[in-house]
C-alpha cells in the first residue's frame, strides 16, 4: 500500500498499489458519512455511522494524502502506537481505511469536552475529585509504558471526557508526538513549553519518566488553577523548568493539602532517578488512600483557570454531542439531503463564533495528529541555545 506499506518505485509499484487499494472495502461500505465536526491542516474529521449497526456512532478522521506529502511517517508511527493500545481511557483507533487521495482513521467517538471546561462549570469540585482524574491518567500512562509507548505531550488540551455524564471518565487523546521506544530512550526534542521535562530541554537521552512529569504539572494545576511555570519568553520559561523553580503560593494553597503537595514534589523532581514512576504515584496514599481533601475548592480553581487559559485554550472543538443531538431529533436517514445541510449548518454557526477566540487553533478531540504537526510546540534550537548560554 502507498501509506501502510512499503513503498516501491516506478511504474509497476504504482500499478500495484492500484490494484491493492482496488481490492480494499472502501469505507463508505462499512459506513455512512454526516456531518463535519472539525479541520485541520491535513484533514478533516467526520461524524460516521456504522450500516451493520445504524444509530452507533464513530468519528473518522479523513486525510489528505497530497497535503500529508513529507509527514507520512509520522502518521505511520502515530497508527502502529494506537494500533498497539487498548485501554479504557484512551481514545480507540478501531480501524483504518485508504484510497488513491485519502487516508481514513476510525476512531471511538468523544463528547464530554475539554477537563478544564467541565472542571469551570462544576458546581463543586474538591482535591478528591482532581486525585480521580489524576488516577486514571496514571493508569493509562503506566499502561502505555508497559506497551513500550511514551506519550510525550500529555497536556489538558489532550484530556477529555468520554461523555457528557457528571461521572464520564477521562480520555488521553493525541498521539502524534509518541514513541514506540522499547529501549526506554530517546533524544528528539519535542513537547508543550510548560509541561515538558527538564532532561528534555537539557537535551538528554529520556524515557518514559518525561510523561511523569507532566502528569505533575496537569496535577499542580488541577489543585489551583495556574502553571507551575510561566512566562512570556521561552528561554525563561524553559530556565525555570530546567531548575525546577516552583511554589505552592499562598492563598491558592492554603486549603490544599499537604499530601497532595508532597504527590506533586514526587512527580516534578528534576532528578529523574529520584521522580515517581506511574506505579509509584499510583501507590501514593493521595491517590490510593484517603489523604485527598473533601473540601469545596471549585471557586479558587475555576477563578484561576478562567484567568489563566482561557485565553491560551483552543477553541476549535469537535461539536461531537450536538451533531448527534440534531441528527436525533431529525431522526436523520442516510439520504437526507437536508438534514445534511441543518448539520452543515450547526457547524458553520459554531465555526464563525470560534473565529473571534483569541486563542491559537488546535484540534482536540479523537485523533490529533495535526495538532503534532502545527500547534504543538517543538523546543526551538534558539531557545535551548538562550538557556544553555546562560547556565553556562
Amino acid at each position: 500500500m502507498p501509506l501502510f506499506g512499503k513503498k516501491d518505485s516506478g511504474k509497476k509499484a504504482k500499478a500495484k498499489d492500484n490494484k491493492e487499494l482496488n481490492k480494499q472495502v472502501s469505507i463508505e461500505e462499512k459506513y455512512n458519512l454526516h456531518g463535519l465536526l472539525g479541520t485541520g491542516a491535513f484533514s478533516e474529521v467526520r461524524l460516521a455511522e456504522s450500516k451493520d449497526t445504524p444509530g452507533v456512532h464513530y468519528a473518522v478522521k479523513i486525510i489528505d494524502k497530497k497535503a500529508l506529502k513529507g509527514k507520512e511517517e509520522s502518521l505511520e508511527n502515530e497508527i502502529r502506537v494506537l494500533r498497539r493500545l487498548t485501554h479504557p481511557n484512551i481514545v480507540q483507533l478501531l480501524e483504518t481505511f485508504e484510497d488513491k487521495l485519502k487516508v481514513y482513521l476510525v476512531m471511538e467517538l468523544v463528547t464530554g469536552g475539554e477537563l478544564f471546561d467541565r472542571i469551570v462549570e462544576k458546581g463543586s469540585y474538591t482535591e478528591k475529585d482532581a486525585s480521580h482524574l489524576v488516577r486514571q491518567i496514571l493508569e493509562a500512562v503506566d499502561y502505555m509504558h508497559e506497551q513500550g509507548v511514551v506519550h510525550r505531550d500529555l497536556k489538558p488540551e489532550n484530556l477529555l471526557y468520554y461523555s457528557p455524564d457528571d461521572d464520564s471518565k477521562i480520555m488521553i487523546s493525541d498521539f502524534g508526538l509518541s514513541k514506540m521506544e522499547d529501549s526506554g530512550i530517546m533524544a528528539t526534542a519535542c513537547g508543550t513549553p510548560g509541561y515538558v521535562a527538564p532532561e528534555v530541554l537539557a537535551q538528554k537521552p529520556y524515557g518514559k519518566a518525561v510523561d511523569v512529569w507532566s502528569i505533575g504539572v496537569i496535577s499542580y494545576i488541577l489543585l489551583c488553577g495556574y502553571p507551575p511555570f510561566y512566562d512570556e519568553n521561552d528561554a525563561n520559561l524553559f530556565a525555570q523548568i530546567l531548575k525546577g523553580e516552583f511554589e505552592f503560593d499562598s492563598p491558592y494553597w492554603d486549603e490544599i493539602s499537604e499530601s497532595a503537595k508532597n504527590f506533586i514534589k514526587n512527580l516534578m523532581c528534576v532528578a529523574v532517578d529520584s521522580r515517581y514512576t506511574c506505579k509509584q504515584a499510583l501507590g501514593h496514599p493521595w491517590i490510593s488512600g484517603n489523604e485527598a481533601s473533601s473540601k469545596n475548592i471549585h471557586g479558587t480553581v475555576s477563578e484561576q483557570l478562567k484567568k489563566n487559559f482561557a485565553k491560551s485554550r483552543w477553541k476549535q472543538a469537535y461539536y461531537a454531542a450536538t451533531v448527534i443531538r440534531q441528527m436525533q431529533k431529525m431522526a436523520l436517514s442516510s439520504n437526507s439531503s437536508a438534514n445534511f445541510e441543518s448539520i452543515s449548518n450547526i457547524n458553520s454557526n459554531t465555526s464563525t463564533k470560534n473565529k473571534k477566540s483569541s486563542g491559537p487553533s488546535i484540534s482536540t478531540t479523537l485523533l490529533t495528529y495535526d495538532s503534532a504537526q502545527s500547534s504543538t510546540t517543538n523546543i526551538s534550537n534558539s531557545a535551548r541555545s538562550n538557556i544553555n548560554g546562560s547556565s553556562q
